[in-house]
């Protein structure tokens, strides 16, 4: 059984990081955004560049959250933007997991492996295609709140 996973410090800030940044990491983003809308800075990045599946955008609506309007974008993108000043990275898939070590060489951030599968190469229908997608965001709500849980006790 793995270890649990340092809690050192109360993460400020939170980047969720998956392959394009256009299905589980803008997920996960509004999740924990919603969640601690004061409490917490969030945004999210992929290790290339994607664009927003309208799959993702149908199922965090259903939650009463609107992602329509998020820019995938990659690590380089948002270090360009606003550098990548995270306490916690949380990645989603292989890739972003090992572009995030790859970064964290040089930035003091912790990072969190929390394979996620993607729902995106689902076969069927309309719904067979969007109870993946939920089952994706239910996994990731269930870890968001086992793993924020502490930070919300604090606030309220």
């Amino acid at each position: 059984m793995a270890a649990a996973p340092p809690r050192a410090r109360d993460s400020q800030s939170v980047l969720f990081a998956c392959a394009l940044n256009s299905v589980r990491s803008p997920m996960a983003e509004s999740l924990l955004q919603h969640m601690f809308p004061q409490a917490l800075y969030v945004k999210s990045a992929g290790a290339r560049k994607g664009e927003l599946d309208p799959f993702a955008v149908a199922v965090m609506a259903e939650l009463g959250q609107d992602i329509s309007t998020h820019k995938p974008q990659t690590f380089e993108e948002l270090e360009d933007w606003e550098g990548l000043n995270f306490d916690l990275i949380i990645t989603l898939s292989p890739e972003a997991h090992h572009k995030a070590l790859e970064l964290t060489r040089t930035l003091a951030a912790d990072v969190e492996y929390w394979p996620t599968h993607d729902p995106t190469g689902t076969e069927g229908s309309r719904d067979q295609k969007l109870a993946a997608y939920r089952e994706v965001c239910d996994q990731l709500l269930l870890r968001i709140r086992k793993r924020f849980a502490k930070a919300g006790a604090a606030s309220g």
